[in-house]
């Protein structure tokens, strides 16, 4: 079975899709930032040294267990030639 598929079949079950739009919006950052890192061929390391940071700190983000503050987001957006815009609806 494909990905797409099986994603389809789970979304059917009210309470995993309010889970996973529940979690949507961090997904959306940790895919932006994996994504623009590797798109500049930079290392977490690298990544690390220019927010000033532990290469440790860029794997927590990167795999969704760190929920970063705001002011962290800024320094990585930065590092990453990019802009953090916040939306509420």
């Amino acid at each position: 079975m494909k990905w797409r598929d099986f994603k389809n079949e789970l979304m059917k079950d009210s309470a995993f899709k309010q889970t996973y739009d529940d979690l949507e919006p961090e997904y959306q950052i940790v895919r932006f930032i994996i994504e623009r890192r590797t798109q500049k061929r930079m290392t977490q390391a690298e990544l690390a040294r220019k927010v000033g940071t532990h290469q440790s700190a860029i794997a927590r983000l990167e795999s969704g267990t760190y929920n970063p503050s705001l002011r962290f987001l800024k320094k990585v957006a930065k590092a990453l030639d990019a802009q953090v815009k916040i939306s509420l609806k």
